[in-house]
């Protein structure tokens, strides 16, 4: 009977699915979420409690990158897999992307629109991410880490001859399309329950009742009930996203050259009741449930929507016991790995003592039949050749071995010190197009301002006169207009009567002519009163 423990790993949580094997027949023997703030610890603490010390442990990557590349299927293997990883070294040179410092796998598919053609599905990650995953999970036995997408489909009850779409709503949502049991297609989209738990959790002050929270959410579609408001709390956090999930989801079966029959929704956010009931409301076309794992008969003792909150878990043992596409494991095979079994048993016992009575007769011959000292003899030839052969066997293995390793440790340095180093030329280019754009935008501001004040004062000064003239009084003249400074005009007038300059200055206040208008008391020179007028332009 094999085991595997299945654990999906997020920012704040982890999902654990224990799940045994025996002939055909799968069971799931202890799962569960466990909210975690020092990783490390919170994975010693699930092998604990599952009892977990020995068994192969399966998990999951999270930065990985999906590209699509098609082939005549004529080529042979050969060929078919040089021209695949060309393709893909012509992809990272034209990105920039350091080809040593990623691991990378890939699965075939037939092109469902070209039979002539063959689709190599290319994952790629970072080797960084994976040395971190194995970091946090140094004392414990990691036989598997896969892509979530491409294993979410092992629990998954697919049909020959039908579309799929696999809406995997975790920290992060992916859309797994799945034609004749096959997976052709995965899509990701950035929108997940990082950002619907995060929310509540700004509120809450604790990610594991944001949590709860989403499991006690109810959506109700159009035809339910009307929203009680103790209900509806939390639901102005968590329908935004879902919105926008949907949309895209329903952009894809629309954007789909293949026909999608059902739709599986999984993941955190399958907790929140009557998800599906709200995919079917917008997906008229398609069929939408909460994705069961196909093994787990529904009159359990266990409500079947607790493993549901599990998927990702179960999925990743499932991988991790053979299930699924076995060229997506990441995780390089080490010197445990290859060795066969008959050299992992363990090898011992008591040697018999053989005793006879009398004197002993130590002459040894193969001719007829042989005596219990020439058996006790050739055993023990036997067992230490045997040993001596798996002993210089294993050092050579070893010594290859820790090579290896040496070799891998200097490439994965070589490639973080190119990265870094790019990391800087690219830092310094920054910093100067910066300046330079600042330098710019200054310039561009000062030029808009000079430009709204050119404007703005252009068709001031001849609206001004014109309205002057209309408001003169016969007897009133003026002497002299000066704009002194910005919007500011002094105006010089006389007349020979005091009442023509004050009726003169009434029309300027009373018509708005100039804002803010004062003028000085008349001053006599002669027969002729002069005054001076300021204020400021409308």
């Amino acid at each position: 009977m094999a085991s595997c423990l299945g654990l999906y790993i997020e920012t704040n949580l982890i999902k654990y699915a224990k799940v045994t094997k025996e002939h055909d027949n799968l069971k799931v023997e202890s799962f569960g979420i466990k909210f975690y703030e020092q990783l490390g610890n919170a994975i010693q603490q699930i092998i604990a409690e599952t009892y977990s010390y020995k068994i192969p442990i399966s998990i999951n990557l999270s930065e990985e990158t999906y590209n699509y590349f098609y082939f005549f299927n004529l080529l042979n293997k050969n060929d078919l897999k040089k021209a695949i990883e060309t393709e893909f070294d012509s992809y990272c040179f034209d990105k920039g992307f350091n080809r040593n410092a990623l691991e990378t796998r890939y699965a075939l598919v037939p092109d469902l629109q070209d039979k002539e053609k063959i689709k190599a599905i290319y994952i790629s990650t970072n080797k960084i991410e994976i040395n971190n995953k194995l970091q946090d999970l140094a004392n414990a036995t990691v036989s598997t880490i896969t892509v979530m997408p491409m294993a979410i489909v092992n629990i998954a009850n697919i049909k020959e001859k039908e579309g799929y779409m696999i809406v995997n709503i975790e920290e992060k949502t992916t859309v797994t399309t799945v034609i004749d049991k096959k997976v052709y297609h995965v899509d990701k989209i950035d929108n997940g329950m990082k950002t619907i738990l995060d929310s509540i959790s700004e509120k809450e002050n604790s990610y594991s009742k944001a949590y709860e929270i989403c499991k006690n959410s109810t959506i109700y579609t159009m035809e339910g009930k009307e929203l009680q408001e103790e209900e509806n709390l939390y639901l102005e956090d968590i329908m935004p996203t879902l919105y926008q999930i949907l949309e895209q989801v329903k952009t894809l079966i629309e954007g789909s050259l293949n026909k999608i029959d059902t739709v599986y929704i999984t993941g955190t956010a399958s907790a929140i009741n009557n998800i599906d009931l709200y995919f079917q409301e917008y997906l008229r076309d398609q069929k939408c449930e909460i994705l069961k794992p196909y093994f787990i008969p529904d009159s359990v003792k266990i409500n079947i929507n607790d493993y549901v909150e599990v998927n990702s878990a179960i999925a990743l043992a499932m991988q991790g016991l053979g299930y699924g596409i076995k060229s997506m494991n990441f995780k390089k095979a080490s010197w445990l790995d290859n060795m066969p079994d008959w050299m992992k048993a363990e090898v011992g016992g008591k040697q018999k003592e053989t005793k006879s009575k009398g004197k002993i007769n130590f002459s040894f011959s193969l001719k007829g039949e042989l005596d219990k000292v020439e058996r006790w003899l050739l055993r023990s030839a036997i067992s230490v050749l045997c040993l001596f052969v798996i002993y210089s066997g294993f050092s050579i293995f070893l010594d290859n071995q820790i090579k290896s390793k040496q070799k891998e440790v200097e490439e994965n340095t070589n490639a973080t010190m190119e990265q870094i180093a790019l990391a800087d030329k690219d830092l310094t280019t920054i910093n100067t197009k910066t300046t330079t754009y600042q330098e710019m935008t200054k310039d561009l501001q000062e030029y808009g301002e000079y430009k709204t004040d050119s404007n703005r004062t252009k068709d001031i000064i001849p609206t001004l006169l014109s309205e002057i003239m209309y408001a003169i009084p016969t007897g009133v003249t003026i002497t002299s207009i000066q704009n002194t400074s910005g919007t500011h005009i002094v105006i010089n007038a006389e007349s020979q009567e005091y009442d023509q300059l004050g009726y003169f200055v009434g029309r300027i206040k009373n018509d708005l002519i100039l804002r803010d208008t004062v003028s000085t008391s008349g001053v006599k020179q002669g027969d002729v009163v002069k005054i001076v007028i300021e204020g400021e332009l409308p």
